[in-house]
C-alpha cells in the first residue's frame, strides 16, 4: 500500500479567493454571510447566504471559455488552478497517471434555470447547444481534466454535502492502490439562485433568521438552519514516492477515510448516529491511531437542529469518553453550507490548522445546548499543535464521509 500526501490546496469561498486569505479569514474569525446580492429577495423567508465575492472568471480562464461554463465549473477551475500551481506538479507527472475526482451536489443549476426561462418565453429553438455540457455535474472534472490534460482515472462524485469529502476519500484509494501517482480532488457549487434557495426554504432546512452574524451558530442552542454557501476546493492528492521524487512541498499526510450510510431517511440523520460513528471510527483505523494522538474534528456542523445533535453523538459513538478531549470546530460558522465544496473546504481547514498549529473557532457560539456538550473551540481560534485532524460531512440520502490527516512527517 502506498503513503499518499497532499501537495497542493485552492479554494474560491465566501471568506477568501485564494488559500491564504481563507486561511486569515478563519484564524480571524471572519464571517463571510450577508445579504443575498444575486437576486431580489422580496418574496423570500430567506434573505441571506454566503455568496462568493469580489470572483472574476476571466482571471483564470479565457472569456470565451468562461461564457461555457456555468458558475460551478468556474469555481472549479480557479481553484484547481491555484492547487496544481501551489503545487508545481504539472509537467513533473505522465498524463496517464493524473486525475481529477471533483463532484458537485447540483451541478449546473444557474444555466439550468436560465434555459428553462427561455424555454418557456421563447421557445426550444432558443435553447443553447452549451445548455448541456455546462449543465451535467461531471464538467468541473472534465474541464479541469482537460485543462491539465489528466488522463488518469477521472470521475465526479455526487453524494450531496459529503459530496467533495467522499471525492478526497475515494482519490486517497485510487492512489494507494496503485492506480494513479496524482488526483486532482475536491468539490464545487454555485446554488445561491432563486430556484435553490426556495427549495432548501420549502424543505425547512434553511435558518429564516435573517441576521447574518447571528444566521449560522453550530452546536448552540438556538440553531434553527442552515446557511446557503457557494464556491470551490481542491487539493493536490500525490502518491509520497512520486512527491519526494521531485522535491514537492508536503502540507499533511491523508491517512484514512471512512464512508458509510445511514440507510434511514433522505434528509434526517439517523438520531443514534452509529454509522456516522462508523465513519469516524474507519478512518481512525486506517490511520492506525494510537490512542495518544491529540486530535482535531473538522466537523460537519450545519447548525441545524438534528445534525449537530446526532454529530455530537457520532464523535461520542466512535471517541466514547475520550470525545470530551478533542477540540471540534465548524467552520460553517464563518463559509455558511457549501454543500458540495464543504467538505473538500474543511478539509484544507484541516490541513492547515495541522500545519500552523492553530484551529478555527466556530463563531457565533452562545447558549450552550445540553445535548450538544463538547469542546466545539466557541468564538475564537485556539493554538494547539494537533497530530491527527478528521473532517466529517453527512449528507442529505444518510451519506458520510470521514477523512484523517496526518501531521506530515517523513518518518
Amino acid at each position: 500500500m502506498k503513503r499518499v500526501v497532499i501537495t497542493g490546496l485552492g479554494v474560491i469561498s465566501p471568506v477568501g479567493n485564494s488559500v491564504p486569505e481563507f486561511w486569515q479569514s478563519l484564524v480571524n474569525g471572519q464571517c463571510g454571510i450577508d445579504f443575498i446580492t444575486k437576486f431580489d429577495t422580496t418574496n423570500y423567508k430567506v434573505k441571506i447566504a454566503a455568496e462568493v465575492k469580489d470572483f472574476d472568471p476571466a482571471a483564470w480562464v479565457e472569456k470565451s471559455e468562461a461564457k461555457k461554463m456555468d458558475p460551478f465549473v468556474q469555481y472549479a477551475m480557479a481553484a484547481s488552478i491555484q492547487a496544481m500551481a501551489d503545487s508545481g506538479l504539472e509537467g513533473s507527472i505522465a498524463p496517464e497517471r493524473l486525475g481529477v475526482y471533483i463532484g458537485s451536489g447540483t451541478g449546473g443549476m444557474t444555466v439550468y434555470c436560465r434555459e428553462a426561462e427561455k424555454l418557456l418565453t421563447n421557445g426550444p429553438s432558443r435553447i443553447s447547444p452549451f445548455f448541456i455540457p455546462m449543465m451535467i455535474s461531471n464538467m468541473a472534472s472534465g474541464n479541469v481534466a482537460i485543462r491539465f490534460k489528466a488522463q488518469g482515472p477521472t470521475l465526479p462524485v455526487v453524494t450531496a454535502c459529503a459530496t467533495s469529502t467522499h471525492a478526497i476519500g475515494e482519490a486517497f484509494r485510487a492512489i494507494k492502490h496503485g492506480y494513479a501517482d496524482a488526483i486532482i480532488a475536491g468539490g464545487t457549487e454555485a446554488t445561491i439562485i432563486p430556484l435553490a434557495v426556495a427549495g432548501f426554504t420549502n424543505c425547512m432546512a434553511l435558518t429564516t433568521r435573517n441576521l447574518p452574524k447571528e444566521a449560522s451558530v453550530p452546536f448552540d442552542k438556538r440553531r434553527d438552519g442552515f446557511v446557503m454557501g457557494e464556491g470551490a476546493g481542491t487539493v493536490i492528492l500525490e502518491e509520497y514516492e512520486h512527491a519526494k521524487a521531485r522535491g514537492a512541498k508536503i502540507y499533511a499526510e491523508i491517512s484514512g477515510y471512512g464512508n458509510t450510510c445511514d440507510g434511514y431517511h433522505i434528509t434526517a440523520p439517523h438520531p443514534e448516529a452509529l454509522c456516522s460513528g462508523r465513519a469516524l471510527t474507519l478512518a481512525m483505523e486506517e490511520s492506525g491511531m494510537r490512542g495518544t494522538e491529540k486530535i482535531y474534528i473538522n466537523a460537519h456542523g450545519t447548525s441545524t437542529p438534528l445534525n449537530d445533535k446526532a454529530e455530537t453523538k457520532a464523535i461520542k459513538n466512535a471517541l466514547g469518553e475520550k470525545a470530551h478531549e478533542v477540540a471540534i470546530s465548524s467552520i460553517k460558522s464563518m463559509t455558511g453550507h457549501m454543500l458540495g465544496a464543504a467538505g473538500a473546504v474543511e478539509a484544507i481547514a484541516s490541513i492547515l490548522a495541522l500545519q500552523n498549529g492553530i484551529l478555527p473557532p466556530t463563531i457565533g457560539y452562545q447558549e450552550k445546548d445540553e445535548d450538544c456538550d463538547l469542546d466545539y473551540i466557541p468564538n475564537t481560534a485556539r493554538k494547539m499543535q494537533a497530530d491527527l485532524a478528521l473532517s466529517l460531512s453527512l449528507g442529505f440520502g444518510g451519506h458520510n464521509g470521514c477523512i484523517a490527516f496526518k501531521r506530515w512527517s517523513e518518518s
